[in-house]
């Protein structure tokens, strides 16, 4: 279909499709319905987008998200699309401007919240305006076993009744086996096909390191990237207010995002943030899901995520423009105890259970010392197929290892003896003090302090101790038992290993990282003239600025980048350059060739 390549170029500047896309976009105009899983970052819009230009009629696109809508309508414009979108933030004689349009027409994509959709007035609508596709963006919305479940999406399937010959396509970027089967029910998806992209985000660089003086740490860490976009996830509204006041305190360009500010505030600094005002905002996990913000360089996670998929999702929104980002993760024990009280204040006991196991995981992908790729991707069904990610800090440095084969005969037996000589089994914490020798009111009433494993382990620290507990649980000679206590009992394999005293090879505590230069060639990379992008980096911005708009609306990074390395002086000289179509060469193309001819009147060209 040579219509799709061609549009792809002429109305988004791009000369190929990202894995799937086309694939999707060919499904989707052959009116079958479809679901679609790609990674943020993976082009995701691009499979709605480009078939409701190459098809009559309106595509209408489902949207959770109001700050998104405006986002994505106003790239489209950008770039010469049709587009508009229908919310509550515009006025009446605004809205009725768009309704006209939409009844002549006039628009190829509707943006609409869920909630809008279901109003009196809006089927009849729908049928006067030619829909020829349905978008539901955010799809895992629909399912409550996604991280963000909304009630209002599970009403789209009754357009299905009134637009019964409409084909429908639904997409996420994150969503376990159970989601995705929730997804197909619920909008009664029919004989979908399914199209599932890897979840590898290659240019991302994945680290976890002790939380030690956290405020230094991030200040340490932004120092080295002054110049880049980044945010900081925080559990608490009061930590995102602290972090954000001790980095603006030493000039940084930060801001706090949380649902306490006030709804203008919270606009405000959204927007400051699109528009690269302020580069780093510090924020609950509240903030970035209506962001699509391409530069975002950075993610550091000042405390604990409760999941695997909420921390995927997150350190998703770096590089989503394909070139490097960075995601560090400060962890510490004092944080899984903080998870832990907020588990035990849920009510609902089926929800509890969830919240641990996924709290589990989570805690075992902080401390393994296995490839970080390769543990993300197992999560979601998915295989890495190599043994050496390189761009993770277990491959990059792997952790040193040790004979662990006493301390975990001595964790071990203790289980036994304790659930041999009282008929029960105990918790991580207990278990330890009968390790420590410690005198407790438990140990004594229960007589634990009689047992020949008391006081064995006083080698190690409580907290040493923890860590050597979540490691055989995670090889596997130990595990939790199902129930309202998260009580440890040795598995088979853990008997096994106790009977034959087996080596067990543990894996040393993660320490800090030393300080190092970090490596400048990574997955993603467009190396280029670094002193002519910052300067096009001004050009874009003045640019965004007269418009009104975030800077990535006139040119992404890569864009950016790429000129800085091919240095085109003329407008037909940018033909090729990724991301320029034919509206924002003739609108943009002559400003960006000056500043560059002007550039190098005074600095020489590098090769490449």
């Amino acid at each position: 279909m040579p219509a799709l390549q061609q549009l792809l170029k002429s109305t988004f500047g791009y000369g190929s499709f990202r894995p799937l896309q086309r694939e999707i976009c060919e499904t989707s105009l052959a009116g079958r319905d479809v679901f679609a899983l790609l990674p943020t970052g993976g082009g995701k819009s691009l499979c709605f987008q480009l078939p409701a230009l190459a098809r009559p009629g309106l595509t209408v696109v489902v949207s959770p998200l109001i700050a998104l809508m405006k986002d994505q309508v106003d790239a489209l414009r950008a770039s010469g699309v049709a587009a508009t979108f229908m919310n509550s933030t515009l006025d009446a004689d605004e809205s009725r401007a768009r309704f006209r349009g939409l009844h002549r027409g006039e628009f190829k994509l509707l943006y609409v919240a869920p909630e809008r959709l279901m109003l009196e007035g809006w089927a009849e609508n729908l049928q006067k305006w030619n829909v020829s596709c349905l978008a539901i963006d955010e799809a895992h919305c629909v399912s409550e076993w996604g991280h963000d479940f909304r009630p209002e999406y599970r009403q789209i399937a009754r357009l299905r009744q009134q637009l019964p010959d409409v084909p429908v396509i639904a997409l996420t970027a994150t969503a376990t086996e159970r989601v995705r089967a929730d997804i197909v029910t619920h909008l009664k998806l029919r004989d979908p096909a399914i199209f599932v992209a890897s979840f590898n985000r290659p240019n991302l660089t994945y680290r976890v390191v002790p939380k030690d003086q956290p405020l230094k740490q991030i200040i340490d860490f932004v120092r080295k990237r002054e110049s880049e976009c980044g945010i900081i996830y925080c559990a608490t509204r009061a930590t995102t207010e602290r972090v954000a006041e001790a980095l603006a305190g030493r000039g940084f360009a930060a801001r706090a995002y949380h649902a306490g500010l006030d709804a203008d505030e919270r606009a405000r600094n959204q927007e400051a943030f699109l528009r690269d005002d302020t580069r780093i905002v510090c924020a609950t996990i509240a903030f970035g899901m209506g962001i699509n913000k391409p530069n975002v360089r950075w993610i550091i996670h000042h405390d604990l995520p409760k999941n695997i998929e909420g921390y995927y999702q997150e350190t998703g929104r770096a590089g989503r423009d394909g070139l490097p980002g960075d995601c560090l993760l400060l962890f510490s024990g004092g944080d899984i105890a903080k998870q832990t009280h907020f588990i035990d204040e849920i009510t609902a006991e089926a929800e509890q259970k969830v919240a641990r196991a996924q709290l589990r995981q989570m805690v075992q992908y902080a401390e393994s010392a296995g490839c970080r790729r390769h543990e993300l991707l197992a999560y979601f069904g998915e295989t890495f197929p190599l043994d050496n990610c390189g761009a993770c800090d277990n491959c990059l440095e792997p952790r040193e290892t040790y004979d662990g084969t006493v301390v975990a005969q001595k964790f071990l037996s203790c289980i036994y003896r304790i659930r041999q000589n009282s008929g029960f089994t105990v918790g991580m914490n207990h278990l330890i003090e009968v390790l420590t020798g410690a005198d407790t009111e438990k140990i004594r009433r229960w007589g634990h302090d009689r047992l020949t494993t008391y006081g064995i382990g006083g080698e190690l620290s409580r907290p040493q101790w923890a860590a050597v507990g979540r490691e055989l649980l995670r090889l596997g000679y130990v595990a939790v038992a199902e129930g309202e206590f998260a009580t440890l009992d040795v598995t088979d394999e853990g008997m096994n290993v106790l009977r034959t005293r087996e080596p067990i090879t543990l894996t040393k505590p993660m320490v800090m990282p030393k300080a190092r230069r970090v490596s400048t060639r990574r997955e993603g990379d467009i190396e280029c003239d670094e002193l002519l992008f910052n300067r096009l980096r001004g050009v874009r911005k003045e640019l965004a600025d007269e418009r009104g708009v975030p800077a990535y609306i006139v040119f992404g990074d890569n864009t950016l980048r790429a000129m800085a390395r091919s240095y085109p002086t003329t407008v037909d000289a940018m033909e090729g350059i990724p991301g320029i179509g034919e509206k924002k060469r003739a609108e943009f193309g002559e400003t960006f060739a000056d500043a560059i001819a002007e550039y190098l009147e005074n600095n020489p060209r590098i090769a490449f």
